[in-house]
């Protein structure tokens, strides 16, 4: 398939070369997507994402023993791209799956036995930022004090007076980057930017 710029870029990460195959084939019959690579191995998806810059991970959680690997995966390509990521999960438990997708700042999730699902969720977050895309980054600052709150709505660009003095806004804004485990302004504002666009 030729690639057009019209096209949503998608990458694929899944250690199961079967479950690939099968997205690829159901992928590419949708003329809006182009499927511009794909991994099963935890220890490349990073370095070929960067080199690739694909609009969307689809991103398999259980990468090895657990879905630790694949939030952690998620949460590098995040911070080092533009990409989403779009969880594609066996596991059955939606309470599990939407934590991981907050600890991942993943933009969404789907599960496989619904792979039907999958292209309209692609073409959805490759347009702009989704209804879930909103939850899950609302309930990963949901651990915020209202104080600290403010402090993020600042950061976020918006036009609110806070009643704290500079070194208490530095202070608030220190314990949002632990709370979140970032290290920098600059992450905290790439990961969020769907509460400043």
């Amino acid at each position: 398939m030729t690639e057009s710029t019209e096209t949503v870029r998608v990458f694929i990460v899944e250690d199961d070369k079967d479950f690939i195959f099968l997205i690829e084939k159901m992928l590419e019959r949708q003329p809006e997507i182009t499927v511009i690579g794909s991994c099963s191995k935890k220890e490349d998806a990073v370095k070929m994402v960067c080199a690739l810059q694909p609009q969307i991970v689809i991103m398999d959680l259980n990468l090895g023993t657990s879905e630790a690997d694949g939030i952690r995966i998620s949460r590098e390509i995040r911070l080092l791209t533009d990409a989403k990521i779009l969880i594609l999960t066996s596991l059955d438990s939606p309470e599990i799956v939407l934590k991981a997708a907050k600890e991942a700042f993943a933009s969404g999730y789907i599960f496989k036995n619904q792979p039907n699902l999958l292209v309209e969720n692609i073409l959805a977050l490759a347009k702009g930022y989704t209804a879930q895309e909103y939850l899950i980054a609302s309930m990963a600052i949901s651990g915020l004090t209202e104080a600290e709150m403010g402090v993020f709505q600042l950061l976020m660009g918006k036009n609110i007076q806070l009643q704290s003095s500079p070194k208490t806004i530095a202070n608030q804004k220190t314990k949002i980057l632990r709370k979140l485990g970032l290290e920098s302004q600059k992450n905290l504002m790439h990961l969020f930017r769907l509460f400043r666009d």
